[in-house]
Parts: structure tokens; sequence; C-alpha cells
């Protein structure tokens, strides 16, 4: 009777909780940035894991914003962070291309401009600094892998359909995080080499580290504006979708 009380308690605390949100002014050096920060009012009063979710090609956009009410409806407090700067968002795909390139051809700054979003993640109040984790898709995974690499005190870091390449294997020894790629099995953009490379750089630099191939899934499975046709190499995939969500937050209760 005591517990189908308290289930039923607890399910009345959910049923009304309100998700806080807010958008959040800082900088990288004297760059603006404006990141989004979401967490579950009904715990506010107690500090919880933060984690960092990090946008894909095309900038803070709804999407992202979603994504981050997600993670805090899991009873996480999530911060979308700003990799572009305010206000900044691509017009076309074509146009993302050579932005998102603009940072993975120097991972220098993009390790910089994710580490500032992690720095504000971290200072907020109903944050506890102390468990943290970034997750990304797209060129977001490849973000949060960057910040790994960098030796940010991260505890656990998910990438979506991430780009896998490094220009520095040798970076991985400095990743404290336990990792978790969710990879698209026939994903055309991450290049079999690449893929071998990055599995090589988990073992050398003894990473605890696990990687999940969807079969069936290409790149940007998890997006339903990439339509249903695999031939073009991004696609969303429902089931890959829905397992590797599943999957993220196996892997967060383990780690954070």
């Amino acid at each position: 009777m005591f517990l189908k009380t308290l289930v039923a308690l607890l399910i009345g605390v959910n049923a009304h909780a309100t998700l806080v949100k807010k958008m959040i002014d800082y900088k990288d050096g004297s760059t603006k940035l404006k990141g989004y920060l979401v967490y579950d009012d009904a715990t506010a009063k107690v500090a919880k894991p933060g984690v960092l979710v990090i946008h894909n090609w095309m900038g803070m956009t709804d999407e992202v914003k979603s994504k981050a009410d997600e993670v805090a409806s899991l009873g996480y407090v999530a911060f979308a962070a700003d990799i572009y700067g305010a206000g900044v968002l691509p017009k076309d795909v074509n146009e993302a291309g050579q932005l998102a390139g603009s940072y993975k051809n120097d991972r220098a700054k993009l390790r910089k401009r994710a580490q500032a979003g992690l720095d504000t993640l971290k200072k907020q109040k109903e944050v506890d600094a102390k468990r943290v984790a970034a997750i990304g898709y797209c060129f977001g995974g490849t973000t949060a892998l960057e910040l790994g690499r960098a030796g940010a005190p991260l505890k656990s870091i998910a990438s979506f359909h991430g780009g896998l390449d490094s220009p520095k294997p040798a970076d991985g020894k400095n990743i404290k995080a336990h990792v978790l790629v969710l990879h698209g099995a026939d994903d055309p953009f991450n290049k079999p080499e690449d893929v071998a490379a990055f599995q090589n750089e988990m073992r050398t630099n003894k990473v605890d580290w696990q990687m999940i191939e969807y079969g069936g899934a290409v790149h940007s499975f998890t997006e339903k504006a990439a339509g249903d046709d695999n031939s073009k190499g991004a696609a969303y995939n429902e089931a890959a979708d829905r397992r590797s969500w599943q999957a993220m937050k196996d892997f967060f209760t383990e780690t954070l």
C-alpha cells in the first residue's frame, strides 16, 4: 500500500511539474553567445546533474531547444550551448556546411567555444557542477567529443550521429568521461577508416567507451526534418531515434 501511494504521489508531482526556460547571455572572449537553460521546477531546490546540449550544423534553432526540454524532462538541468554566436543562424545547408566546417577545421576554437558553454552550465545554481555531461547531434556530436579530448571534467559524453574523425588522436588521452557513440551503421559521412581510427583512439587511450550501430540508419537518424530517403545519406529513422534515446537514458543512469 505504501509503495502504491508513493508511486501515485510521484506521478502527481510529475504531472504538475513545469519546465523553467531561460535564455542566458554569455561570452567566449569578446564573442557574444546566447544559450538556452531549462530545468524542472519541481526539483529546482536540489542541485542536479547538468547536461550540455550542443546543436547540429543549423545552429541554435528550436530543434535543439526541444532536445534540451526532453533532457530536462528526465530530471537534469539542460543547457543548449551556442557555438556560432548570438543571432548567427545559417540560412541554408550550404551556409551551414561552411560555418560548421570553419569550426571543424579549427578544433582549438571549437573546443574553446564549447568550454564557454560548459562553464556557463556549471555556474547555474541548479546544477551539481561535479556531475555534468555533454551530448550533441551531428556537428554537435563532434563538438562534444572534442570537449572531451580537450580534457573537460565531464562525467559522460553522448554523440548522436556525430563526426568521429580527429586531427590529433593522441588527444584521446585527455578524455576523462565515459563515452557513448550512437551511430548509423550505413552513415556515408563517417568513413570506415574514421570509425576504425576512432575506435583505435579509444582503445589506445584506455577510455571507457561504447559504440552502438543501428542497422539501416544513415546520418541524421534522429532528425525528422531529414526525411526518409536513405539514398540521400541523411534520413530520419524512428527505431534508431527511439533506441538511441533509451541508450542515452540508461547511460546517464549509470554514469551520472
